[in-house]
């Protein structure tokens, strides 16, 4: 694969990549010795630096330098990789990955009312859509009523209020529950949403038990305190609930992921790739430490624990960035959390492409900007899916827009 070189000059790139400007003499990587690629490189190298580079940044989207010339020597063995649905799952957590189960296409919805939102949430069924993503108004978010008196100004302006068992009721009314699979994007109130959520399906017409639901409650709120800014509660009373609802949902619920552990708010938020690893990652090592002081078992709850990540514009970073979010999780629930029912080991992951890489100006090219990002989450294995609308960046999406992006 050729790209383009780190902006220095062809005289300095021996010391940036001496693997591409060393000498015959220098080793494989994978300890055979001088071949054939290297000679080729150390050719290659001399003819290369009697263009200088033009200026310009040849980096990731992170400030990662990107080397001029990438071979199958750069990586590491075959083996290291593995094979898809096999640990570290470097390549997939299934083996048959989209040939056997194609992605959820799951558009995060929210209007000004509760009935704004169903009707929202039953034309994407209409259209395809396999799941549903459930946004929240910001005194939702904080655990206000829409009669507080800090909710002034803000109630329904961007996404749907829910204060009342009534109002998640009035959500999903005429939706099957049992059929469906909800996500709820919100975090410090979560356990009443889910307890909302878990009797409103019980008063359906054709009541669905809470064993029978599936979907995914954020419930992440070290990442609160870290990007998003919204919490309730004090840390430790914060982090007491969230094992809580881990452990009800282990016991009550087991088609239910009571985390989704989320490295996507962090993203948008300003971190670089492997910053957003390194928090989200974190955060999960945390949940699952805390379940495991509780006196569960690893093996009861990790199975359900999933992720959510962003899928930013730098193409081949963001892929790989999914491949070593597997590896490490699979590592460390193997090696340092004792787990060995390989379900615990699977990382599981929704994704939604960068809102922040949207523009407002030209709105119609957002379209190619979101086309490339959900590419990478396709081809780094995600499990569901969100593509942004191309006129976010200017009000809640047209159903024109949110159409193109299913």
């Amino acid at each position: 694969m050729r790209a383009l070189g780190h902006p220095v000059g062809g005289a300095r790139l021996a010391a940036v990549r001496p693997s591409f400007a060393g000498s015959a003499a220098v080793d494989s990587p994978h300890g055979r010795g001088p071949t054939k690629v290297h000679r080729r490189r150390a050719r290659l190298h001399d003819r290369y630096a009697r263009s200088p580079e033009r200026e310009g940044l040849f980096t990731t989207i992170s400030g990662e330098p990107v080397e001029p010339l990438y071979t199958a020597e750069d990586g590491p063995a075959p083996a290291e990789i593995g094979l898809p649905g096999e640990y570290p799952f470097t390549r997939g957590a299934y083996p048959s990955m989209y040939r056997g189960r194609l992605w959820t296409m799951r558009q995060f919805a929210g209007f000004g009312t509760a009935e704004e939102t169903n009707e929202r949430f039953r034309y994407l069924l209409d259209h395809g859509q396999g799941g549903l993503s459930t946004a929240f108004d910001m005194p939702s978010l904080m655990g206000h009523d829409s009669d507080h008196h800090l909710s002034e100004g803000e109630v329904g302006r961007e996404e749907g209020p829910i204060d009342t068992l009534d109002d998640m009721q009035t959500l999903f009314a005429g939706i099957p529950m049992g059929e469906v699979s909800t996500s709820m994007t919100i975090n410090a109130p979560a356990a009443v949403m889910l307890a909302f959520y878990v009797v409103a399906a019980e008063r359906q017409d054709a009541p669905v038990p809470p064993e029978a639901l599936a979907g995914t409650i954020q419930t992440d709120i070290l990442k609160e305190y870290i990007a998003q800014k919204e919490w309730c509660f004090p840390i430790e009373p914060a982090m007491r609930l969230v094992t809580d609802m881990v452990e009800f949902c282990t016991r009550q619920m087991p088609r239910w992921h009571p985390i989704s552990i989320s490295g996507y708010h962090i993203r948008e938020a300003g971190s670089t790739a492997q910053q957003e690893l390194a928090f989200t990652l974190k955060d999960g090592f945390t949940y699952v430490e805390q379940a495991i002081e509780r006196g569960l078992d690893v093996d009861e709850f990790a199975p359900r624990l999933s992720f959510f990540f962003n899928a930013h514009i730098d193409f081949f970073e963001e892929i790989a960035k999914y491949r070593a979010a597997r590896r490490i999780w699979a590592r460390e629930l193997r090696d340092t959390y004792g787990a060995r029912n390989e379900r615990s080991l699977l990382m599981r992951f929704h994704t939604q492409t960068a809102g922040v890489s949207l523009t407002a100006q030209q709105p119609l090219n957002n379209i190619t900007r979101t086309a490339i990002e959900a590419l990478a989450a396709v081809l780094g294995g995600t499990q569901s899916l969100h593509t942004n609308s191309y006129d976010e960046a200017l009000a809640l999406p047209t159903e024109s827009a949110v159409r193109t992006a299913l």
